[in-house]
């Protein structure tokens, strides 16, 4: 199977109504300091296949995304993005959705710094369109990668979270790729020994750890941090939590 491209054009008219992706307000302060994407993952069901609200993937960021409004204390504003399509189509990849989210939140906030925050597949899809001017920050649970892939990151700061018993994303390829990052800017590891990929067991830590370590370095504030993230901040790189 060919390696999907990171960035695609986007899909020809088919002649159906135009899907789209959505962005799902979490909380929106008047003037938010800043502004978190939170991205979710899900499983290719075939090209075309469009993301339902309903899907596990998509609701399983309901708790991650309120976990960011928490510990911002109410100074940044968060949404949840719905991709286009599931999976990782083949003409629209989810960067290309999260491209034109980052757009969209640089419109209603400007010049706010962006953080980040996906799982699975959008967690691929944070570390690829991380290299946007206005991104910050970029925090991936159980990111599902390929072994080569080497977003251009400098000067953000990146935390990925994941579980040993993850079965879907390899832990393996997830410290190849964050260790390469680490030639050119700060990465932080944090690993959870018996977390798995629906991050159902352990979720408080896998939401709290993005959470926090977002809201610290958006607002430039380390006290927001605690435990494995404020060492991660401190300038520790690999952590089990």
């Amino acid at each position: 199977m060919p390696r999907p491209s990171p960035r695609t054009t986007p899909r020809p008219d088919d002649g159906l109504v135009e899907a789209s992706p959505r962005l799902v307000p979490v909380h929106e302060p008047a003037s938010a300091e800043g502004a978190v994407l939170v991205l979710h993952g899900g499983a290719s069901r075939g090209d075309g296949v469009r993301v339902s609200p309903a899907q596990l993937s998509v609701v399983r960021m309901v708790a991650t995304a309120r976990a960011c409004a928490r510990a911002a204390r109410g100074r940044l504003a968060v949404y949840r993005l719905l991709n286009t399509f599931r999976g990782w189509d083949a003409t629209h990849t989810p960067v290309a959705d999260c491209d034109w989210a980052i757009e969209k939140v640089a419109d209603r906030y400007p010049s706010a710094p962006v953080g980040l925050v996906g799982h699975s597949l959008g967690g691929r899809a944070a570390l690829v369109a991380g290299d946007s001017a206005a991104v910050r920050s970029v925090a991936v649970l159980n990111p599902w990668l390929y072994p080569a892939d080497d977003p251009e990151l400098s000067g953000r700061s990146v935390l990925f979270v994941h579980g040993g018993h993850d079965r879907i994303a390899s832990i393996a390829t997830s410290e190849a790729v964050a260790r390469r990052l680490t030639r050119r800017t700060s990465v932080g590891f944090i690993r959870i020994p018996d977390g798995k990929h629906a991050m159902l067991r352990h979720g408080s830590a896998f939401d709290g750890y993005a959470a926090s370590f977002t809201a610290a370095v958006l607002l430039g504030d380390p006290t927001l941090a605690s435990g494995p993230v404020a060492r991660v901040l401190s300038g520790e790189s690999w952590l089990t939590a």
